[in-house]
This record gives C-alpha cells, structure tokens and sequence, in this order.
C-alpha cells in the first residue's frame, strides 16, 4: 500500500519552538482521538536505521506475510499507545497500521481466524508482519511454531461489542482524515507564557485556544488555533499562518 508521507509528516512534525520571546519546550506528542489512548502513534519514526510512517487510513488493508507472538518477558511494559502489554488479551503489533485498528488474522496453515487490536508496533524481523499477543498466538495455533503464514485484512475501530463475549462485533473505518482538527503552534510548561501567547494570537486569528496536558516529564500547556472536520482544511491553515511568518505549527486531532 503506497504511504503518503508528506501528509503524515506535515500532521506531527515536531515543534521545537514558536516564539523568540517567550520560552518554549519540546513538544509531547499529540492526544489521540476520543476513545483511543494512543499518544502521538502517527508519527513516522525509525528502527534499526529503516524509517516507518504510519498508515492514515487502514480502509482496504489486506496484508500477507508470516505472523509471530510476543509473551513473558514483554508482560506489564508499556505498548506503543501507552497501554501496558497483556499477553493474555487479544492485541497485536504491527509496524504502520492505525493503533486501534481491529484486524482479522487468517492462519493460512491450519484455516484457523482470530480477530485483534493493534496496540505496539513491530515486528521488527525480516519477513515478519505482525506479532501477536500470546494469547492470539494460542488461539490461531502457532504458539509452538512461533510463526506461521498469515492473512492480516484491517476491520477498522470497533463500534460495539457483544454483550456475552465482550467482543468487538461491528466496526467504522479508520481514516483520519475526517474527524476533528486543530493546528498546534506552541507548548509551555508556565501557564502565564501559555496565555501570554494566546491572547497575542487572539488580535489575528479565531480559536486561539489553550490545552493542557501531563505525562511523567510534568504539565504542558498547548497554544493551538482554528478548529476543523477535516484534515484539508487543516493542512491549508497552517500552510498560511507559517506563510505570514507565525513560526513552526502542525496539525493535531483532537
């Protein structure tokens, strides 16, 4: 499936600074979209020398190559959306698929089929095109193979579930193109600066906003402006205000 980088790099290039007069930090990633805990997991990024952008879409994704599984030792760390790993669930990982996209796993060995959410990223082995969680692994029949051939095909997000199993049993497609957009044009850690800044963008432009944010490294206060259905629109706004000179800036979903 061909990538479309440049969108994907324009949607979370990284910010490192707006502003000459007011101090600034190094951006946390992007929140995710409602619903999804993923955090900043549309980045492209790079493994052992060879870069990866993720997919905007998973829409018609159909993939096949061999399958393998993750267990023990990767139990209880943290995944690619910030979730921890239970080897025990129904996740998979997989190198450029949306996190958050439900995906059909046909066994083409044995006809068995299970169905799982990519939460990590990998594998990173030649030939490799998921990995499954240890109980996916299990119920597809290659817990004692460690790998089999396999046919990935992309559900989308899971919508509802079944109220017996708790599985997923309908699902909407993963596109983010449409949903709801902001552009970010700075982070500060001090609130006043934050406000500061706003309130200067306010005089030029409309929904001047501020959000705040936390992780482990402290709080973050977000200046980001406009508000959009879809990623278009958003794109051609920040073409424009880095046109007249605001600095760097980058589209988040928000």
């Amino acid at each position: 499936m061909k990538l479309n980088t440049q969108i994907l790099i324009l949607l979370f290039l990284t910010l490192f600074g707006c502003s000459s007069t007011l101090e600034t930090v190094p951006l946390p990633p992007p929140e995710a979209p409602p619903g999804d805990r993923r955090s900043g997991t549309q980045k492209p990024y790079k493994i052992k020398g060879v870069q990866y952008t993720p997919l905007a879409s998973a829409t018609g994704f159909v993939q096949t190559g061999r399958a393998s599984w993750y267990g023990k030792k990767f139990h209880g760390r943290k995944t690619a959306n910030g979730e921890i790993y239970d080897m025990y669930a129904m996740t998979a990982a997989h190198k450029t698929l949306p996190l958050g996209t439900w995906v059909s796993v046909d066994n083409l060995e044995n006809n068995r089929k299970i169905v799982v959410r990519i939460n990590d990223r990998g594998p990173f082995v030649r030939g490799r095109i998921i990995d499954l969680s240890q109980k996916g692994a299990k119920q597809i029949g290659i817990l004692g193979p460690g790998t089999a051939k396999v046919r990935v095909t992309a559900l989308g997000r899971a919508t509802s579930y079944s109220g017996r199993t708790k599985d997923p049993i309908a699902f909407a497609p993963v596109d983010y193109w449409r949903g709801n957009f902001t552009v970010q044009v700075g982070a500060f850690q001090v609130k006043a600066n934050a406000e500061k800044y706003r309130n200067k963008l306010s005089k030029n432009y409309q929904n001047a906003h501020i959000v705040m944010f936390s992780d482990d490294r402290g709080v973050f206060y977000r200046v980001r402006m406009g508000r959009f259905t879809n990623l278009k629109d958003a794109i051609r706004f920040r073409d424009k205000i880095m046109a007249q000179g605001l600095g760097s800036a980058f589209v988040v979903a928000e």
